[in-house]
């Protein structure tokens, strides 16, 4: 199994890493589906605006909720997450041969079983790469979900790259 995984350890980071890598790998030619997620800050906000790009050429879902500055609980959009998935799936129905699924993110919604969990399922068993983001609050859901399947990658552009090289169809350079 082809399943590879970069633990969050500071804000944005591996939003910026997945984006960057997504860019450079379409440049090169590999056919890619997924989400990266894009943090837009937004003026007189303590939060920023958390925005999914569908891959390779989707729509952008604002999965985030406007709930203020003082605010401290979950600010998913559920809906608009779903949304997100729902767009990705539909790609892969009509672009089933990729060579990389890349998703910003296994998250909250993953860990209870819902949002991109099924299809990163899918995905795997089609033995097509997977690459996301798992931050620490959700490492327990993942490693469960992932059956010691998942290889640890650190968050270094190079070997992620390199990763994404050895470990999936990407036409040869």
């Amino acid at each position: 199994m082809k399943f590879a995984f970069i633990p969050v350890q500071e804000r944005g980071q591996v939003d910026r890493l997945l984006e960057e890598l997504a860019v450079r790998l379409m440049a090169e030619g590999a056919k890619l589906a997924g989400v990266v997620q894009i943090n837009a800050e937004r003026e007189g906000a303590r939060h920023c605006d958390m925005l999914v790009q569908v891959l390779p050429q989707g729509p952008q879902f604002d999965i985030s909720q406007k709930l203020g500055n003082g605010s401290r609980g979950c600010r998913l959009d559920v809906s608009a997450l779903e949304q997100a998935v729902a767009s990705v799936q539909a790609f892969l129905d009509q672009n089933p041969d990729i060579d990389l699924l890349i998703i910003n993110k296994f998250g909250k919604h993953e860990a209870f079983g819902r949002g991109f969990r099924d299809l990163i399922a899918e995905i795997l068993s089609r033995d097509v790469p997977v690459l996301l983001g798992v931050n620490p609050m959700n490492r327990p859901a993942f490693d469960e979900f992932a059956g010691g399947t998942a290889v640890e990658l650190d968050a270094n552009e190079a070997a992620i790259y390199q990763w994404c090289r050895d470990n999936s169809l990407l036409p040869a350079q």
